[in-house]
């Protein structure tokens, strides 16, 4: 399939979407598939639809799907819940695969969810464990013998910086450690591959580059050799291995299985099933080739024409993921200024304003033109307006 595929999207007419790195927007077919679930599934067959319609498989065969863009073996991806919660579950297992080590290490580039988590985990463990975070930089020369679990987002949610998985990874096992990977700006994104990585557990969201919608249910992927030995903190009662047999006591599912938790969204989780079939039709391998060509192009357009910006994301399109991203004292002001004129990014604290580049639905006159439109802003000073600079609850 050529890129781009704008007819497989339902974009409003005249827009620039760059923020696909936050919310994927809406693919066409998923309104329908949502609508036909309800009426002739949902509607039709109530709660029979649990066996009638396979809605209680569905995290396991969506996770399937996913896991094909991440180089994870079938069987080894599971949906549910949120990311936060995933987090928690894999750091939790994390944990106790190391008993006898106490130390967390992450980076300040992580996203704080995931920072937050971390430091709830070890405050409500109370066994002395610690979250130690250095500079991104700074990560490989900080997995020491004393970690336990590193614990990383590989492309940073602001700059677009992006880790080496593999050679982290590597550096992390070399020392003893655990490894997760937060795959939230990676999934669909990045070319990914979880089994060449050896790490043992990965997880993500579904609604930026897979295309899912708000509030799309996140993963979790966990190594095969391991998924039969880790212990849920969270042992819901999808986790269990008979939940229809309601014992009182847990007994863990064979597999992934065991790290689902509750009822599944299943009207979230059509939603993405039907976004996921994009991805039957492209090669990551040709995502990523465009997606860092208008990067690249952008990144030229913008700083020969607004000589105020800075750029924050790495210069070396190998280091960064699919997202671009610039300093600018009022960066806030000015992305609502190009929003209103229909090209939109979203703005990052204290000072950065974030493009996202999805080659599923941009093109190189998509760029240029989003460029053009954000020069004449900054050279008339279009973003001094007042309504413009009164701050959003959502930035």
């Amino acid at each position: 399939m050529t890129l781009p595929m704008k007819d497989r999207f339902a974009l409003p007419e005249g827009m620039i979407y760059l923020d696909g790195n936050s919310l994927g927007p809406l693919p066409k077919g998923v309104s329908e598939r949502v609508g036909d679930m309800m009426r002739d599934e949902w509607g039709a067959h109530l709660i029979k639809g649990w066996n009638l319609d396979g809605w209680m498989a569905q995290p396991s065969r969506v996770g399937d799907m996913v896991g094909r863009i991440i180089g994870a073996p079938e069987g080894s991806v599971v949906m549910g819940d949120t990311l936060s919660l995933k987090v928690y579950q894999a750091l939790s297992a994390a944990l106790q695969m190391r008993p006898d080590r106490k130390v967390i290490l992450s980076d300040s580039g992580n996203f704080p969810t995931d920072l937050y988590i971390a430091e709830g985990l070890v405050r409500h463990l109370g066994h002395g464990h610690e979250l130690r975070v250095v500079a991104p930089e700074d990560v490989a020369d900080a997995i020491t013998d004393d970690i336990a679990v590193a614990m990383l987002t590989q492309v940073d949610y602001r700059t677009g910086r992006m880790h080496d998985m593999n050679a982290i990874t590597a550096k992390a096992h070399g020392a003893g450690a655990v490894m997760i990977w937060d795959l939230a700006h990676s999934a669909g994104a990045v070319p990914v591959d979880m089994t060449a990585s050896g790490a043992e557990f990965a997880v993500g969201c579904t609604y930026k580059y897979l295309n899912g919608g708000p509030g799309a249910p996140a993963f979790i992927y966990v190594r095969p050799d391991l998924a039969d030995r880790i212990d849920p903190a969270l042992a819901g009662w999808l986790g269990h291995e008979a939940p229809f047999a309601f014992d009182l006591e847990y007994r863990p599912a064979p597999g992934i299985e065991r790290m689902r938790v509750g009822t599944p969204p299943v009207l979230q989780m059509a939603a993405l099933e039907e976004a996921m079939k994009i991805w039957d039709e492209v090669d990551m391998a040709d995502v990523r080739a465009a997606s860092l060509r208008l990067s690249d192009l952008f990144i030229a357009e913008v700083e020969a024409s607004c000589p105020d910006l800075t750029l924050a994301s790495p210069r070396d399109r190998a280091l960064r993921g699919s997202q671009v991203s610039f300093h600018f004292e009022n960066g806030y002001a000015a992305m609502q200024a190009l929003i209103a004129r229909g090209v939109i990014g979203d703005f990052r604290a204290p000072d950065i304003m974030r493009f996202g580049f999805t080659p599923l639905y941009l093109d190189e006159d998509d760029v240029r033109g989003a460029a053009a439109i954000l020069a004449e802003i900054l050279r008339d000073r279009l973003w001094d307006r007042p309504e413009y600079h009164a701050r959003a609850r959502v930035t």
